[in-house]
């Protein structure tokens, strides 16, 4: 269910709707956190209080006063007393910081504007008479406002309106993205368009709409230039020096995906696949290869049909080497799950590592999630099974849980891994229910390896696919695919919390091709 339960009624025909848009009342004072020195993303605020945090007195904490300068902070240089230090008009100290962001947080947004007024007016005749898509929208309601001001928080509070959205899930929306603003310091709505739309496709439970799809499949386009300029160029060449289908052809194109990273026995196995598929059909032209190895490549990444029920709370396990992006992965993946609606919790059970601990903390804060650790050092089972409980204590809706990675030590990881299903097993039954490798697509035929392991030491439902852009070995998406039989799931193609998306198959195929999406076309679910 969306973040928003009656909202995917698109305008309809009929004259202007008569009732008045809603107000927007003083909004709630909503948590907000310091962005920590060293974070992924500019801007920071200070923050009003903390999310959720791990047991006092275990819970490994930042000190934001530590990240202020000394000149910023109010406290003496070295060497002087408070009575030497100089008191200039323009310094702050950290608790008026603190105050002055705590009113900032706590100012009413803007009412919205009336039914009757004219703006208001204009805008519902043009929305009306628009194309029923999310970013044609947008674009109206954005139409002049170049700032993150009233003007703006008015329309988004218009545009959800006009969507017949509960007047609360409308307020907590614009409230939530509002601070977000503050918080990452943007000013200009050409700084977070495109996170805007993302949100809303989330809330509105409109990221299957064409629109959508189609800008996913530009950045997977995007994404996939270096992989696609290698081995895009290379079938062109192969398939204009060849007429007829001979052994030539065949060991030239098995030379081809070896080069693209698809690895030795998935290049062979890809090549049989493609000329018995050519021998069934009669193809018997070098350039009629294309179209075979579409539809080939969709069937190779084409998802086994599971069941999605579960006991909530969901519980997600994620495993994966350090340095592969994991802990970002679960950022997005909780900011997804957080802009659809859903109470998250993050138990970073990665103890080896401080600094994996207090970077996911940042991460939990930024994006609204619960987050539950204790010092490094500690049992990471413990941890699992005291993140479990406050779960089913506090009923959140998903559950993730980071783990460590050390293909080095095989034997340990595996022991660590089971020691932690079968604790968080046995307080929430059926748990975990996904586990998901994190790999990244940077590191070629080593990610090959990495799930082949992974899988044989702990067991893994799903594969994220992260680093994606700017790759030239996006080939190995195929090789996983084939090689373990493990479904992906999600893809990463930025830094950006919205850059992280579901993977099609189809759609991926088609970008590493070099081929357009059909216009207006929709292609099958991942």
């Amino acid at each position: 269910m969306g973040f928003f339960s009656a909202v995917k009624k698109l305008f309809g025909g009929g004259a202007a709707p008569e009732t008045a848009t809603p107000e927007v009342p003083a909004a709630p004072q909503a948590p907000s956190v310091p962005e920590q020195a060293g974070a992924e993303t500019a801007g920071h605020a200070a923050a009003v209080e903390k999310v959720a945090v791990a047991d006092a007195a275990a819970a490994p904490t930042a000190d934001p006063v530590a990240e202020i300068p000394a000149e910023m902070s109010g406290e003496p240089a070295t060497g002087q007393t408070a009575e030497q230090a100089p008191a200039q008009a323009t310094e702050q100290t950290a608790a008026q910081a603190t105050e002055q962001a705590t009113e900032q947080a706590a100012a009413p947004a803007p009412a919205a504007a009336s039914a009757d007024d004219p703006e208001t007016q204009a805008l519902t005749l043009r929305l009306r008479q628009a194309e029923p898509r999310l970013s044609v929208w947008l674009d109206i309601v954005l139409d002049g406002v170049e700032m993150a001001d009233d003007l703006l928080w008015r329309r988004l509070t218009f545009l959800l309106a006009a969507l017949e959205t509960p007047a609360a899930e409308a307020e907590a929306f614009v409230e939530d993205f509002r601070q977000w603003t503050r918080r990452m310091d943007y000013r200009y709505v050409a700084d977070f368009r495109s996170e805007l739309q993302y949100r809303l496709a989330l809330a509105l439970d409109m990221e299957d709409e064409e629109d959508e799809r189609s800008r996913l499949f530009l950045k997977i386009s995007q994404g996939l230039s270096r992989t696609r300029e290698q081995f895009s160029r290379g079938l062109n060449s192969l398939f204009a020096s060849h007429g007829e289908l001979d052994d030539a052809f065949w060991e030239e194109l098995e030379e081809l995906f070896i080069m693209a990273d698809l690895g030795y026995e998935p290049a062979l196995a890809l090549v049989e696949r493609l000329r018995e598929r050519a021998r069934k059909q009669g193809v018997t032209s070098a350039g009629d290869v294309r179209g075979l190895l579409m539809s080939e490549l969709a069937e190779i990444f084409q998802a086994p049909r599971r069941i999605a029920a579960v006991n909530p709370p969901e519980v997600v396990l994620f495993i994966g080497v350090n340095g592969v992006g994991k802990t970002t992965t679960i950022a997005k993946l909780a900011h997804r799950a957080r802009m659809q609606g859903k109470t998250v919790m993050i138990a970073a059970a990665d103890t080896f590592r401080a600094a994996a601990i207090e970077q996911l903390q940042v991460w939990a804060e930024r994006v609204g999630a619960l987050f539950h650790s204790r010092a490094a050092g500690s049992d990471p089972a413990s941890v699992a099974y005291e993140a479990m409980d406050r779960a089913l204590k506090e009923k959140v809706d998903i559950l993730f849980v980071d783990t460590a990675g050390r293909l080095q030590t095989k034997v340990n990881l595996m022991e660590e891994l089971t020691k932690i299903r079968q604790v968080i097993g046995k307080k929430h039954p059926g748990a975990p229910h996904r586990t998901v490798l994190v790999i990244d697509a940077t590191t070629g035929q080593n990610a090959l390896s990495q799930a082949r392991l992974f899988r044989e030491a702990a067991g893994v439902d799903e594969l994220i696919l992260t680093k994606l852009d700017g790759t030239a070995k996006g080939g190995v998406a195929i090789a996983v695919a084939m090689q373990e039989h493990l479904p992906i799931s999600f893809v990463g193609l930025g830094e950006k919390l919205e850059d992280l998306r579901p993977f099609n198959g189809e759609d991926y195929a088609r970008a590493l091709l070099g081929e357009s999406r059909p216009a207006g076309g929709r292609s099958r679910d991942a």
